[in-house]
Formats: structure tokens, C-alpha cells, sequence
């Protein structure tokens, strides 16, 4: 079953996830995004936008590029998905990273081609698996293993920057105005994705978010519980400050 996004279902994807239905007034900084598996006008792309991340290398660049991209084809996915039961087709031919080169910090949006959404009927488990199979098998594992080939960034990096995402919009963003049905919901489709979501849909062997999405842990630098990062995204490189790592970051010399 097919269908849309409703007129009341689309203001709050447009206001907080990201989503527009217009093209960049300037494209320099737009890319469709199955030209991100294209070596040569990804390369290209990832030396434009370079400047707004004050990235020193194609790898900075692929990393802090990368976190941007990967709550684009998630966050409005994920919304739709879990609290309006409705599948956007977000397979990487489908979308377009949207981006002006003003806006400061530098945030693109997503703009789908298809606007037609996907429905679950008698089996939502399934339903949902084919969602999760757009989302990352059929654009996320895509663009990482391209990013990978280009830049030579470890893909563990690049999905552990997914994770991270992951886990904020499933914790606290998306819960925003929940009633308890629909929190119910999201905890089931997070536990899902997290813990029990197979490898294939992933576009890998095993799963490859599970081993980013574990307890928290309390350290002196933070008053709320976190979770420490097993790799670096690498964003220390773009400050001026020496060693001015992010606070879960493994690099930091922690006391046991």
C-alpha cells in the first residue's frame, strides 16, 4: 500500500527533520545523492564543501561530512517510520542533499524525488525491515563504502558517527510530544534497529550499530550519564584549540 504524507504530517519534517521540498536556490553545494558512489564527482563534492568544516583532509571532511549525512536520510525516516507508521523511500537514487553555502553552521536538508510512502498492513515487523533496508542497506552502506574507497576513512568510523544519531533521535529527539502509545513504539523499533536488526538490512555481515549503542557511563566531565566513542571522528582537526577533543572521545586519557 501506497500513499502520502498527510498536510498535517508535514510541517513538523520540514520545521525539525531536515526535510524540504525545494531545490538550493545556489546547487554548488547540492549533490543527488547517488553521485556520492561516483569516485570522481564525490571527490569533487567533498573538496566543496571541505571550507565549511575548516577540514585539513579529505578524511576530516568524509567523517564530519558523513555525521551530516547520516541523520539526513535517518531523521525524517525514522519520524514517519515510528510515529506516523508511514515508510519513506529513502534509497540513495531517491534523495538530494540540499544545501545553501551561507547558512552557518553548515546543516544541508534532504529532498526526496518520490514523495510516495509505504503503508504496513497485517505484518509491520516486515513492513519496518523494508524501511530499515532503504534507510541502510540501500543508501547508507552505499555512501560509506564509497566514502571509504575515496578518503580511506575506516567504515567503523563512519558508523559509529551513524550510531551516535541513531541513539539521539531515538533517546530524545523523536520522543518529543509522544503520547505513551507512540513511546512504546519508538522503544520497540529502537531496541529493534540497535540490538536485533540482522546484518543484511545493513548491507553487512552483522549488525553494525549494536556494538556503538550500549549503557551509558558517568565521567567527571559530563553531570549526565554518556557514551564513549570507540573510534574518533577525527573533529579535533578542526579547531584551533590543541587536543580539543569531543567529550566521549577515546583519545582522552581517562582515569580508571
Amino acid at each position: 500500500m501506497s500513499n502520502k504524507l498527510s498536510a498535517e504530517e508535514i510541517p513538523i519534517l520540514l520545521r525539525d527533520y531536515r526535510l524540504t521540498f525545494e531545490p538550493a536556490i545556489d546547487a554548488t553545494y547540492s549533490i543527488s545523492a547517488k553521485n556520492l558512489l561516483d569516485a570522481e564527482q564525490a571527490l569533487v563534492y567533498l573538496q566543496t564543501i571541505a571550507p565549511f568544516f575548516q577540514s585539513p583532509s579529505l578524511l576530516v571532511t568524509a567523517s564530519l561530512f558523513g555525521k551530516r549525512y547520516s541523520v539526513l536520510t535517518m531523521a525524517s525516516a525514522f519520524y514517519a517510520m515510528s510515529r506516523y507508521d508511514k515508510g519513506l523511500q529513502v534509497a540513495i537514487e531517491n534523495i538530494w542533499v540540499e544545501a545553501e553555502g551561507h547558512a552557518k553552521p553548515w546543516l544541508p536538508n534532504v529532498r526526496f524525488i518520490d514523495h510516495m510512502v509505504s503503508e504496513p498492513t497485517t505484518d509491520r515487523n516486515a513492513w519496518r525491515d523494508e524501511v530499515l533496508k532503504g534507510i541502510f542497506a540501500d543508501n547508507l552502506a552505499k555512501a560509506w563504502q564509497s566514502l571509504t574507497k575515496i578518503s580511506k576513512i575506516p567504515k567503523t568510523i563512519l558508523w559509529e558517527n551513524t550510531a551516535i544519531y541513531v541513539n539521539w533521535l531515538y533517546e530524545t529527539k523523536i520522543r518529543e510530544g509522544a503520547n505513551e502509545q507512540e513511546i512504546n513504539r519508538l522503544q520497540e523499533d529502537y531496541d529493534y534497529i540497535v540490538n536485533q536488526a540482522p546484518g543484511a538490512l545493513f548491507g553487512e555481515k552483522k549488525n553494525p550499530l549494536k556494538k556503538y549503542c550500549g549503557p551509558k557511563v558517568k565521567i567527571k566531565e559530563s553531570k549526565h550519564p554518556i557514551r564513549l566513542r570507540k573510534t574518533c571522528c577525527f573533529y579535533y582537526h578542526t579547531s584551533d584549540e590543541t587536543n580539543d577533543y569531543c567529550i566521549s572521545c577515546p583519545k582522552i586519557k581517562r582515569l580508571v
